[in-house]
């Protein structure tokens, strides 16, 4: 780092690798802010489904995007396969990832950041002194999935977890705008056998920490 920057730890990866616990952990052991941008997803998908709309439908979801608020992002429902599914679908539109691109690249912007997602350290930050890309194996990640929406009280199959993270998965390799891959200059840090203090001491050390 150069005198006077300000600390970006970008952490990307598919779902339910435990990017978000760790992306939280390390910004509070760092004294950054943290922001999940999947939220930002997630909160826009929800916001189509209450007006009724189709997530795929690129006026309905833009729409949604621009009209984004921070009450947004603290409703209690944006976790769960309806909120996955249209969460992936907006995702994947060019102009809901431009709408959101200021907002996620500002944040932080003044005070350093970590930030999670999907397109952190190749979109949103390539610049970013430090880039992670935190993984798991489908089956753990599955798994953890399941087990996170059985505690929310959604009664769902590990096997219908598996196939909906799978399809997931595929549509955000798969996509045009900024597919889920990792940046070139990124450290892989896989988590499937590592529980949170353990990924969170691989990180600090990661950041030189």
């Amino acid at each position: 780092m150069t005198p006077g920057s300000r600390l970006i730890v970008a952490i990307d990866g598919p779902a339910a690798s435990g990017k978000a616990t760790l992306g939280r952990r390390l910004a509070a052991a760092l004294g950054l802010p943290y922001l999940d941008t999947g939220l930002l997803y997630r909160a826009v998908g929800r916001r189509v489904l209450d007006a009724g709309d189709d997530p795929s439908d690129p006026i309905a979801a833009t729409r949604a995007a621009r009209a984004l608020a921070a009450a947004d992002l603290a409703r209690d429902d944006l976790r769960g396969p309806a909120a996955d599914a249209a969460a992936s679908r907006v995702a994947a539109l060019p102009a809901v990832r431009a709408a959101l691109l200021d907002f996620q690249r500002a944040f932080g912007r003044t005070t350093g950041a970590v930030v999670d997602g999907r397109d952190i350290g190749t979109v949103i930050f390539p610049d970013a002194q430090v880039k992670l890309f935190v993984t798991a194996s489908p089956e753990e990640r599955a798994r953890r999935r399941w087990l996170e929406l059985r505690g929310r009280g959604f009664d769902v199959s590990l096997a219908r977890v598996q196939a909906d993270m799978q399809a997931r998965d595929e549509a955000d390799a798969a996509r045009a705008t900024a597919p889920l891959r990792p940046a070139p200059d990124a450290v892989l840090l896989d988590t499937t056998t590592l529980d949170a203090d353990a990924a969170l001491a691989q990180a600090l050390t990661l950041v030189g920490r």
